[in-house]
This record gives structure tokens, C-alpha cells and sequence, in this order.
């Protein structure tokens, strides 16, 4: 009879924890919505629920100090990069157009190319015209050198400078006769031979003539020779002087089409002051350089009137005449938004490239390439954080140039010191921007704990909520949210009742009754499914029913792994007991996410009990399959046991916990109620109901705790029920502290309203042992020991019994003489 009182007494205790139906889903109430459809509603600008996120963003939008750059962070899905890239774009409208920047040749210092800044759109126009001067001086100037002005002052330079010669070799000559000398040419240049009465000396008649007569005549041809040698050396200056005095022309007549070409350029940006140096130092290279027309001209495969303008592009000797634009603002309007996806150093800073020249690479100002950086200069720049961070180089190199406020065109293998050729060191250009970094809450916390430099240049952090209470103000701007996207995304108008699930699809992502969920994707993504499904039904809006079956299809195409998982259990392939009892034996519950699908699935749980030193094994943690917060949970169950039973005599316990049939890692603490009743059961040798599964969290104390995933969770156990009957007697146990978060499928709470499936709702775990049992888990009376049957009464003689046990076991092992001692 006390058996079965115990029993009834469970069973009445069963019935007080139970959760009615209403607490199983919060159901949004159609006939609540004011509206038909969500044509009749005005879209929203900005996300709900995020007004510290916007206010942070705006902040740093608008202030002009360029250490408040920004960090954003917040859940995936909940709007974070379209909100961000709104705000930044309305700002960027109402701020002036940047300034355009280009590199042009430093002629003074060809390997640091000088950065000039230029009003909106001129740097496409210098470009242009300098294209036009430099076609134009490659036509002029080869006509000017054909023309007939220049070739008869040429013309008279030569003639000058052949008199000049004749001249003087007809003074030597004049003199060689005078010495009765003669200047023979041959093939090999000139020689001296002595003559008399007018004719050559031949050797035989120079050997007959007296000493003092042939001394005479030698003497004669060493002063003519040395007077020769005079003439010859002065031959190639004459010809440097006929060169120079030509150059000299040229150059006169190179700056007058200079001139004529600079008039032009000067007159298009003259009122540009920080051109006029550049204009100078241009006219004199270009005049200094006026042969490099001249053999562009004789180049030409046809010669044609002028080299053609790819012939000019393509020539690297007129690199130096191009203006390499950086960036543009030509038709712009407000100041730059840029996103880069791929920020990789070169794609941050800038690059310089290569180009092949015989053999050897060469490069030159023209080969800079802008980067992100470049294009953003005057606005905003949004990077993803975490790619910065991976990508070589490119975190260190954004720093040094918000440090600097200069952008400089850092390459990789100038850092690595890779290239061996030439190279160039541009001049950096000012930069003004905001940047804005997108990452996780961690990585925030990362960045701000480990880099120094990080919140000196990122004052300001924008982080987005998970959620939002749920009441009839933001059902209302829910609603209008929707039919931003319908209108944004040209879709079909939701009715109310469509509305209405969206509403608790919102809910039940965020796992809370009273609130709304913002990582708002999922929804969305189940909002454009349901679109589709009412387009394929011919309907003119989304209903309930196109929502309700767009989830049921989103879960069944997703639900490869689950439904494996429950036909094992079917088949007995995993060991899953709905019926009967055992001692030392549970369901847990588990939860898993295998990329956009989340389910829960039962899993035994076992426990076994012996005597020993006060341990309790986790085989998990044994077979290094167990995470740190899974050990720590099995550790609170130690100091559970330790605590409340035989508090003054050791421990003497040896347990064992395993999750079976597991073969993967396991983590989380919301299976330690399930395995602490398991050691109670195992240790009061009373067996556990198997028609129920046990989920939470308990502490010390033996409070049970809320954990996450209750809806499925619960919602497995139930498919595993279904699968092998409902009977009634089924149900899972779940913390008190989680009812509020309970969203059920509807045909959960249907099966629970008909009595089919129980769920209850426990604070300790002695009314988890309670309902598990059907037995009373005792309490202390005050001499101090549990009532007589109850399970902590049974739990603490079986640990009584351990202790002296192990007591006589140590006794019995002493020498006879240290015993009788």
C-alpha cells in the first residue's frame, strides 16, 4: 500500500508541473492586424529594433574627426551591411564631390612620381590633352624639321661650318707648298712627301742629295706633320660645335611648337595653381627632348603625316608625358560609398605593376594601380573584418595609412623584399575617409584586447540586437517591414493571416514567446518561398497557408539527416526506449545544426555506481570526446553528490556516465539533469520511466537551469513517440525557466491538447526524480535524515553503506599488528 500511495502522490506531483496548452506556442492573432494585406501599409527606411546600431552608425557617419571610424557587429541575417550601406549613402549625398588625384611624371626625380590633386572631373581632361600635345608636337615637330625655313638655316650652319674646314686645310696646304710639301690622301687618311721643282722627291733622288740638304727637307715634313695633326684634332670639335649649333637650332625650332602646343594646355588649366610647376618643368623636358619626336617620325612603318596615338601609347619613352588618373569624380554627385569584398593588400593600398623590356622588368609611374582606398578617399570605405585580418600585410597596411592620413601604395614584395629591379616610391596621397569594419561580437573583443592600435583608430561600435519585445507596436512595424521587402523586392501583398505566421516564425527563431527575432534572413527566405508557392497557386497575396507550407517544405528538403537518424531509432539501429523502465538509464535530449537544418534527437544516457574514492567517470571526457563545458557539468554533478548526501564521511563512490551510441564530440551542459537522475536512480536502485526525456541544466545546488533548443529538442522526442505510438504516457521534462521560450509545431501542441504527449516543467531535481519515479524525492527533517522510502533516503544508505564498506575493506587489508596496535 505505501508503494502505491508513493506512486499516486508522484503522479499528483506529475499533474501540478504539467504546461497547458496555451503556455506551448505564442500564436499571433490575425484579427489583431488593422489591415488586408500589406499594400495598405507604408515601408520602413530603417530596420526596427536596431535604434542604438543606427544611432552609432549616424554617429560616426557625421563626425569629421578620422579617428571615429566604426565597427560593426551583431548576428548574421539580422540586416547589418544594408543598414550600414543606407545610412552611409544618405550621408555621402549631402557631402561635396572629392577631388580628383592623379600621378605625373617627377622629372627632377623619375623614381617618386608626383601626386597632384585636381577639381572634380579635370584629371580625365588633363589626360586628354596631354594624349593631344604630345600627338601634336609628334607632328609639328618633324614638320618643323622639314620645312624650308629650317632646312636653309641648317643649310647655312653647314655651309659655315664646311668653310670653317676648307679653310683651314687650305691655310695647311698653302703652308705644306711654302715647304715644298706635299698632303697626299689615301685610303688610309693623308701623308707628307717632300717635293722639288714641282714634283714628287723619290727616295734614290732624296739619298743623293747632301746631308744638310736632306736635314733641311725632314725638318720641313715634322713641322708639316705636327701642322697636319693640328688639323685633324680639330676636327672633331668643329664637328661637336656643328652638332651643338644644330642642336641649338632644333631646340629653337622645338620651342616653338612647345610653345605653341603648352599655349593651348596652359589656357585649358592655367587657373589651376597646382599645375604651373608641373606645366614648367614639362615645357623644358619636353624641349630637351624634342629628339624623341624625331625618331617616333623616322619609326613610323609608313610614315605617315603623324604617329598614330597607339604607337605613341605603346613607345615607353613617352610614358613620361601621360597623366596616370587615380581616381575621378567626373559626374558624380555627394562623396564616394565603396564596398570591398576582396581587400587584399593591393586591393587596399594600391599596386605597382610590371612590365617586361627586353629581357628585364621595368616599371614607371604609370603602372600604379588605385586602390580601395584611393576610391574612397572623401567618403566611406566598408570592409569585411575578419578577410582584412586574414589577408598578408593588409591589416598593418590600413592602420599606417589611417595613422598617417596618407594613402601610400604598399606592395607586398617591398615588404618581403622580393624584388630585385626597378622600382618607385609614389608620393602618398592625403586621405580623409571613414572606414567601417563588419565582424562578430568576438572578433571585436579580440581585436580591442590584443592590438593597442585598434579602438585609438575604431572609436565607435555599432552592435545590432539578436531581438525585440514582441507586443502590438512592433507586430505593427513588423508588418511594415514586410511590406518593405514585398515592395523592394516587387513581391506579392501578404495578407494579415500571412502576416500573422510570419509573426511567430520570427518568434520562434527567437526562441522567446515575448520576443521577436532580428536576424530577419530565415524569415525572409521563408517569405520568398512562400511568394513563389503562391505564384505557382495563382493566388493574389501570401497567406498562412502559403507560409506554413513553405516551412513544411523547407524542412523536408533539409531533412535528409534527421529522417535518417529517426528511422535508426525506428529500427532499433539506435537504442531509444518509449516504453517501460530502467534503472541507471534516461533519455537526454540533443540538439544538432547541420548547415541550415536544426533538430533535436533522444540519446541514452546511462549511469553505473560501485564503491570507490568519491569519483565520477565521464567516459566522454575519457575518450576525449567530451568539450570543457560538458566536463565541467559532470564535475558540478561530483560536487553535487559530495554536498548534499553522508556529508561527514567520504565519498566512497565510484561512478560511470556515457551518452551511448555517440561517436562524434560531445558539449553542453543541458544533459546534466538528465545524468544526474541517472546517478540517482543507479545509486536509490529504482528504476527510471522511459516514456519520458529529460532535458536541463543543473548546478550545485541542484537547481535545474534553462538551456537552449527546447522547441526541438522536445519536438524530436515527440517524432521518435509518434514513430512507435503515442500512448499518452509519453512526455519530456524541460527547466521551468523554459517555458517562455517554447514554440512548438502545431501538431505538438495539438497532440498535447488531446492527451497524447505530456511536457513538464521542473525547478529542482527532486521533482525531476519525483516524475521519473513515481516516488517522493524526500526532504530532510529536522534531526537531519530523509523521510524513510523516498529516493535521497535510499540514495544516502546506499552511500553509507560504500563508506563502510570501504571502511572494512581498509581495516581488513592493515597487518594484524599495526591493527591490533
Amino acid at each position: 500500500m505505501g508503494g502505491v500511495k508513493a506512486l499516486a502522490e508522484g503522479m499528483t506531483g506529475m499533474a501540478d508541473t504539467i504546461i497547458g496548452v496555451a503556455q506551448l506556442r505564442a500564436v499571433c492573432d490575425p484579427a489583431t492586424l488593422s489591415f488586408d494585406t500589406t499594400a495598405a501599409l507604408e515601408p520602413l527606411r530603417w530596420p526596427i529594433g536596431q535604434e542604438r546600431a543606427v544611432e552609432a552608425i549616424r554617429l560616426s557617419a557625421q563626425m569629421r574627426h578620422r579617428r571615429f571610424n566604426l565597427y560593426v557587429h551583431g548576428p548574421e541575417g539580422s540586416g547589418r551591411h544594408s543598414t550600414v550601406l543606407r545610412i552611409l549613402k544618405d550621408e555621402a549625398a549631402v557631402r561635396p564631390v572629392p577631388q580628383d588625384w592623379v600621378y605625373v611624371q617627377n622629372f627632377a626625380n623619375p623614381d617618386r612620381p608626383l601626386a597632384l590633386c585636381l577639381p572634380q572631373g579635370q584629371a580625365v581632361r588633363l589626360r586628354a590633352a596631354m594624349a593631344s600635345l604630345v600627338e601634336d608636337l609628334a607632328a609639328h615637330i618633324p614638320a618643323l624639321l622639314v620645312s624650308e625655313d629650317y632646312q636653309t638655316r641648317r643649310g647655312a650652319l653647314e655651309q659655315d661650318f664646311a668653310a670653317q674646314h676648307e679653310t683651314a686645310f687650305d691655310a695647311l696646304r698653302e703652308s705644306a707648298q711654302k715647304r715644298q710639301v706635299a698632303i697626299l690622301r689615301t685610303p688610309m687618311g693623308f701623308s707628307l712627301a717632300p717635293m722639288q721643282a714641282g714634283e714628287l722627291l723619290k727616295p734614290e733622288a732624296m739619298a743623293a742629295l747632301p746631308e744638310t740638304e736632306r736635314d733641311r727637307i725632314e725638318q720641313d715634313v715634322r713641322a708639316t706633320q705636327q701642322e697636319l695633326e693640328d688639323f685633324l684634332a680639330s676636327l672633331p670639335e668643329l664637328g661637336r660645335a656643328q652638332r651643338a649649333a644644330v642642336a641649338s637650332l632644333n631646340t629653337a625650332m622645338a620651342e616653338i611648337a612647345v610653345k605653341a602646343a603648352m599655349a593651348k594646355l596652359t589656357r585649358s588649366f592655367g587657373k589651376i595653381e597646382v599645375l604651373a610647376p608641373y606645366f614648367k618643368a614639362l615645357r623644358a623636358d619636353l624641349v630637351a627632348n624634342a629628339d624623341l619626336f624625331l625618331s617616333a617620325d623616322r619609326n613610323r612603318p609608313e610614315a605617315p603625316l603623324s604617329p598614330g596615338r597607339a604607337m605613341l601609347r605603346e613607345d615607353p619613352r613617352f610614358h613620361r608625358y601621360d597623366v596616370n588618373v587615380m581616381v575621378t569624380h567626373d559626374g558624380d554627385s555627394g562623396a564616394p560609398v565603396v564596398v570591398e569584398t576582396l581587400p587584399t593588400l593591393a586591393n587596399l593600398t594600391g599596386r605597382i605593376d610590371y612590365i617586361a623590356l627586353q629581357g628585364a622588368l621595368m616599371t614607371d609611374f604609370t603602372q600604379i594601380k588605385p586602390g580601395a582606398l584611393h576610391r574612397a578617399n572623401g567618403g566611406f570605405l566598408m570592409l569585411d573584418a575578419r578577410h582584412v585580418l586574414t589577408e598578408p600585410f593588409a591589416w598593418d597596411a590600413l592602420k599606417r595609412c589611417l595613422e598617417t592620413a596618407q594613402v601610400h601604395v604598399i606592395t607586398a614584395a617591398d615588404r618581403l623584399g622580393l624584388i630585385a629591379t626597378t622600382t618607385l616610391e609614389p608620393e602618398p596621397i592625403p586621405l580623409d575617409l571613414r572606414v567601417v569594419l563588419l565582424g562578430d561580437r568576438m572578433l571585436h573583443l579580440l581585436l580591442s584586447d590584443l592590438d593597442p592600435d585598434f579602438d585609438q583608430f575604431f572609436r565607435v561600435a555599432a552592435e545590432f540586437g539578436d531581438d525585440m519585445p514582441r507586443n502590438a507596436e512592433s507586430v505593427a512595424l513588423f508588418a511594415r517591414l514586410v511590406a518593405t521587402l514585398v515592395a523592394q523586392e516587387d513581391l506579392r501583398p501578404v495578407a494579415r493571416d500571412g502576416v500573422a505566421a510570419l509573426v511567430d516564425v520570427s518568434t520562434r527563431a527567437a526562441e522567446d514567446q515575448e520576443k521577436l527575432s532580428l536576424r530577419l534572413s530565415d524569415v525572409w527566405d521563408i517569405l520568398r518561398e512562400a511568394d513563389h508557392l503562391a505564384l505557382q497557386a495563382g493566388a493574389l497575396a501570401v497567406t498562412a497557408a502559403h507560409v506554413t507550407d513553405a516551412i513544411a517544405a523547407s524542412a523536408r528538403r533539409l531533412g535528409q539527416t534527421r529522417d535518417r537518424v529517426q528511422e535508426m531509432i525506428a529500427r532499433g539501429t539506435i537504442l531509444i526506449s518509449t516504453a517501460g523502465s530502467e534503472v541507471g538509464q534516461i533519455n537526454g535530449l540533443t540538439v544538432a545544426e547541420l548547415g541550415g537544418l536544426r533538430f533535436g534527437a533522444p540519446v541514452r544516457i546511462t549511469a553505473r555506481v560501485r564503491m570507490g574514492a568519491g569519483r565520477v567517470v565521464d567516459i566522454e571526457r575519457e575518450a576525449r570526446m567530451g568539450g570543457p563545458i560538458h566536463s565541467k557539468a559532470v564535475l558540478i554533478l561530483s560536487g553535487f553528490l559530495a554536498t548534499r548526501y553522508v556529508p561527514d564521511v567520504p565519498l566512497s563512490l565510484w561512478a560511470s556516465l556515457v551518452f551511448e551510441q555517440t561517436y562524434g564530440g560531445v558539449e553542453g551542459d543541458s544533459a546534466s539533469l538528465a545524468e544526474l537522475c541517472a546517478l540517482m536512480s543507479a545509486l536509490a536502485d529504482v528504476p527510471l520511466t522511459q516514456s519520458f526525456a529529460v532535458t536541463g541544466s543543473v548546478n550545485q545546488m541542484g537547481e535545474v537551469q534553462p538551456i537552449g533548443g527546447v522547441n526541438e529538442k522536445i519536438e524530436g522526442f515527440f517524432d521518435v513517440c509518434k514513430a512507435q505510438g503515442l500512448t499518452g504516457r509519453q512526455g519530456v521534462l524541460i527547466p521551468r525557466r523554459n517555458v517562455a521560450n517554447l514554440m512548438l509545431r502545431p501538431d505538438v501542441v495539438a497532440a498535447v491538447a488531446q492527451g497524447q504527449f505530456q511536457i513538464h516543467a521542473v525547478s529542482h531535481v527532486d521533482e525531476a526524480i519525483a516524475h521519473l519515479t513515481g516516488l517522493p524525492a524526500g526532504t530532510r527533517s529536522l534531526h537531519g535524515d530523509f523521510e524513510d522510502g523516498s529516493i535521497n533516503a535510499n540514495i544516502e544508505v546506499r552511500l553509507m553503506d560504500f563508506a563502510d564498506a570501504r571502511a572494512n575493506f581498509g581495516a581488513s587489508d592493515r597487518p594484524a599488528e599495526e591493527s591490533e596496535g
